[in-house]
């Protein structure tokens, strides 16, 4: 099946899909004041049987890749139900869960036993005060012990993402680095992006990935090819590391060009961006397998209204008023 693509010639083989948009985490720079109840509205969360179907359309339509995101998604109940219902697409090779690594150590076996291929655990500081302080939970060894149980459980390569902080975790690379030498970790650093809860925290701490790259470069690291459904990271290799690198900049002026993944909502929106300015409702045709044409062909024109680009160098971050409304 050939990939969908949009009026920019862009190829979409990558489905980002929020099962919920709780978390227990208190980030600084997604959710400061904690998660608050109807969030994202007053509808229930899309069912293992709207997950089902919503992923069988995009399965048809090319999509090889699923990341479950959230909020926090292990909080579901019927988390493993989910994997298990991503996994019944043959064409879907990968399926992904991006976690606060809460849940990690119980439940990591069982996950991948379920059909899960690839972990990515937030981690923005290795000092556990620090992590406290940025995460409002003291679970920096827990999830430390999280990590340490998804290689036990056979994953070869976990992905630990970043959000880099200037004054905050930029000045931290060397412990960083030390970290995943021994280890096959791909730590990704992720720009702080603008969101519209987020300016002031935006405007005192981003720092461009540039000033990581020009430093990696320095020392030696090489940039790898990026594959077809890769995210969106620049992976930098070095043969003295059994780690990577990558860095995730969304402010670079060519970011948008090799977009290649779409986002449907923990309500079952279809999110052409993750800072656009709304969302399709796919929930009427989710609502029994007969409607899989319609759902199809549903996602399939949204996609020719996809814009270029983004808006954040104006300062216009959509709808998205935090990271944890659409799955980041």
């Amino acid at each position: 099946m050939q990939p969908l693509m949009d009026s920019w010639q862009r190829k979409f083989t990558y489905l980002r899909l929020s099962v919920t948009d709780v978390c227990n985490f208190r980030c600084t720079y997604c959710l400061p004041d904690g998660y608050k109840p109807g969030g994202v509205s007053n509808k229930s969360f899309l069912s293992v049987d709207e997950v089902r179907r919503v992923t069988r359309a995009f399965s048809a339509l090319g999509t090889e890749k699923v990341r479950l995101t959230g909020g926090e998604p292990s909080l579901r109940r019927d988390f493993i139900d989910i994997i298990a219902a991503v996994r019944e697409n043959a064409a879907i090779r990968q399926i992904a869960i991006t976690t606060n690594g809460y849940r990690l150590a119980r439940d990591v076996a069982r996950w991948r036993e379920a059909g899960l291929t690839a972990i990515n655990v937030s981690v923005d500081s290795l000092d556990a005060r620090q992590f406290y302080a940025i995460t409002g939970q003291d679970k920096f060894q827990e999830v430390m012990n999280g990590i340490d149980a998804a290689f036990a459980a056979g994953f070869e390569k976990v992905k630990v993402n970043t959000v880099l902080m200037r004054d905050v975790n930029h000045h931290q690379l060397d412990t960083f680095l030390a970290w995943i030498k021994p280890r096959r970790i791909q730590l990704r650093f992720i720009e702080l992006m603008e969101t519209g809860e987020g300016s002031e925290l935006f405007q005192r701490h981003h720092i461009s990935g540039v000033v990581l790259r020009d430093e990696l470069l320095r020392r030696g690291w090489v940039r790898q090819i990026r594959q077809r459904s890769d995210g969106p990271a620049q992976v930098f290799c070095h043969p003295d590391f059994a780690g990577e690198i990558g860095l995730i900049m969304p402010y670079e002026k060519t970011f948008c060009a090799s977009c290649n993944r779409l986002r449907v909502s923990s309500i079952g929106k279809l999110h052409l961006c993750l800072f656009g300015d709304g969302g399709v409702d796919l929930r009427d045709v989710l609502q029994d397998d007969t409607q899989q044409d319609a759902l199809k062909m549903r996602i399939a024109d949204a996609l020719t209204h996809k814009k270029q680009t983004h808006f954040l160098h104006q300062g216009n971050t959509g709808i998205t008023q935090n990271l944890s409304y659409i799955g980041g």
